[in-house]
């Protein structure tokens, strides 16, 4: 019987994966922009789990789900017995036993981790506090849109070490691009929360124009992840010199661009002028939520097909 294949972390996937599934993104997006059908998943189910709040990440996975031919259904912690202390373990049996495709948004990634040790079906962390892949599957997909290959690439990431910056620093090990990364002081990346090992693709810089001096990519995020709101007055004084701005946008290579995750806080960790200035793609990269995750839904469920 072949080994599941879950998407739990970005390195769960090789660079010979990734060249695939950002091949079969670029095709799918072409059939949807041409609005021609294609109902690879017809009659799947993806259920969806969520503990966090969302906006992109359900819309992204259940619109696409319905596209590829399928349905998605809904399911929030509050409202399931998940949220009324039900075992992981037994949760994954039920649910992956109704389903053929399970996403997840939660907090801690050993909820994720447990489900798919227990399911009988493909697991997708659709983001908890440690990494989002999903957001970089479809980060550096626009990157290659925009600007072609990521190789030997320079990405800056100014602000906090979280659960974006881990998954870039997974990325840039496994699609061989650098990451220079700059936050304050006591907010440091931790390697090994990264699930990086001395890896050459990483430096750390305390000065955020640094970071950005030569980068082909400049990107951040909120300074308050979900989960740290009682921080929140604190962090804005903490990451106060941390707000990506024009004068760190003109000492980037001058073809960089510039990405947010979303949603985003003009003023705060990036200003209004960046972020809806002509080298923002953060919009081109919201849409791609879709089509990278339409690709990725169809690998874990089909494996690899030529193209149709």
């Amino acid at each position: 019987m072949t080994p599941i294949k879950h998407y739990l972390q970005f390195k769960d996937f090789s660079r010979e994966e990734y060249e695939y599934v950002f091949e079969r993104a670029k095709w799918i997006k072409d059939k949807f922009k041409r609005y021609e059908p294609y109902h690879p998943l017809f009659d799947r189910t993806l259920v969806m789990i969520f503990e966090k709040a969302s906006t992109r990440t359900r819309l992204s996975f259940e619109a696409g789900m319905q596209q590829l031919g399928g349905s998605a259904i809904y399911l929030n912690t509050r409202d399931s017995q998940l949220g009324r202390g039900e075992p992981v373990e037994d949760a994954a049996q039920v649910i992956s036993r109704m389903s053929d495709l399970v996403m997840i948004r939660t907090f801690e990634q050993e909820m994720v981790e447990c489900f798919a040790a227990n399911s009988r079906v493909p697991i997708i962390n659709g983001l908890t506090n440690e990494y989002h892949p999903c957001q970089i599957l479809a980060d550096v997909f626009t990157f290659i849109e925009q600007r072609g290959c990521i190789q030997g690439k320079t990405v800056a990431w100014v602000g906090d070490s979280n659960n974006m910056c881990n998954t870039w620093l997974q990325a840039a090990e496994i699609l061989d691009f650098n990451v220079h990364v700059s936050t304050p002081p006591g907010y440091e990346v931790e390697p090994e929360r990264a699930g990086l090992y001395g890896t050459a693709n990483f430096e750390a810089f305390a000065d955020p124009m640094e970071a950005c001096k030569g980068a082909d990519l400049v990107t951040t995020d909120v300074w308050t992840s979900m989960g740290f709101e009682a921080e929140n007055e604190e962090r804005k004084k903490d990451f106060a010199d941390w707000c990506v701005d024009a004068e760190m946008m003109a000492v980037a290579n001058k073809e960089a661009v510039f990405m947010h995750c979303l949603p985003a806080h003009r003023g705060e960790e990036v200003t209004a002028e960046v972020i809806d200035g002509p080298q923002s793609v953060v919009w081109e990269e919201a849409e791609n939520r879709l089509h990278a995750q339409k690709a990725l839904m169809e690998y874990l469920m089909l494996g690899r097909i030529e193209a149709r």
